[in-house]
């Protein structure tokens, strides 16, 4: 049996649903998933759609090409369609701090991501041995301002040696450029702290405490040139009041940070997320 995930948006118009529908089941397919929605603001129609085929003689591409003689050109849509088979290849950047890895790592190893990963880079060595005991390859790319470019071109052609289809930034400290951002549009996952842009700086639960927050959050998103602005994948917030210590604060946002951080890599590998004007559309 073969699994497909189509995914499309184009402008809203009569027939689409019936017509896409009506072309699965011309072709012997079972459609075991459907959702869509429509921005009325932007008038954008927006589809995902998981079909099974039991036939033997099942081809890929050949469904592709009819898909895009038939239905793709007639309705001008933007479309995208994926077996489920293939497990996308990410990438994991990291620096220093080691609790978003342990977390992917760990739901990783339990089969709970539909991914590969076949390489985490840093640059510092400080987290290698978390690498070795996960059995995976590890990289140290150092970045300073004097080496930046070449660094980028070292990273570039390990992610295409080893055919990567998008890249976590698992507290990656350091800005990545327009090069790397042009070569992966919407496919490099960042996490942040929720205080930005009220709490900027390098400590800000420091900054949140002494302003008596009530609320910390995480924002999951993918970044673009303008720093902390990409389209958001995946947010939460928990409550804190006058009895939490500047530690207690940090510790809940990591937690935050962990679960924010692994939920958005599931849904991008899962093909959940639509982008369109740099907001997303997430499936269930």
């Amino acid at each position: 049996m073969q699994k497909i995930t189509l995914l499309i948006h184009c402008e809203d118009q009569p027939n689409i649903i019936a017509s896409v529908t009506n072309f699965m089941a011309s072709n012997d397919g079972n459609i075991v998933y459907i959702d869509q929605h429509v921005d009325r603001e932007q008038n954008i129609f927006f589809m995902r759609l998981e079909c099974e085929f039991v036939s033997d003689s099942f081809s890929l591409e050949a469904f592709k090409q009819l898909f895009s003689t038939t239905l793709a050109d007639k309705f001008k849509l933007d479309w995208k369609i994926f077996s489920a088979e293939r497990k996308p290849k990410m990438a994991l950047f990291i620096s220093k701090y080691d609790h978003c890895l342990y977390d992917i790592l760990g739901r990783y190893n339990s089969g709970e991501l539909h991914l590969e990963i076949p390489f985490i880079l840093s640059n510092h060595l400080d987290l290698k041995p978390i690498a070795d005991n996960f059995n995976i390859p590890f990289y140290h790319v150092p970045v300073t301002k004097a080496t930046k470019h070449e660094a980028e071109q070292e990273q570039l052609k390990l992610l295409e040696a080893h055919n990567i289809d998008f890249i976590v930034l698992a507290r990656y400290m350091q800005i990545v450029s327009k090069t790397l951002i042009d070569n992966y549009p919407n496919r490099i996952i960042n996490i942040h702290h929720s205080f930005l842009p009220a709490f900027v700086g390098a400590k800000p639960y420091h900054s949140a405490y002494k302003r008596g927050v009530k609320i910390i959050g995480a924002t999951s998103h993918y970044i673009t040139e303008e720093l902390d602005a990409g389209p958001i994948i995946q947010q939460d917030v928990a409550h804190v009041s006058h009895t939490h210590s500047i530690k207690d604060l940090i510790a809940k946002g990591r937690d935050l940070e962990k679960i924010v951080l692994s939920n958005a890599i599931k849904l991008h590998a899962d093909r959940k997320v639509m982008v369109f004007n740099n907001k997303t559309v997430i499936f269930s």
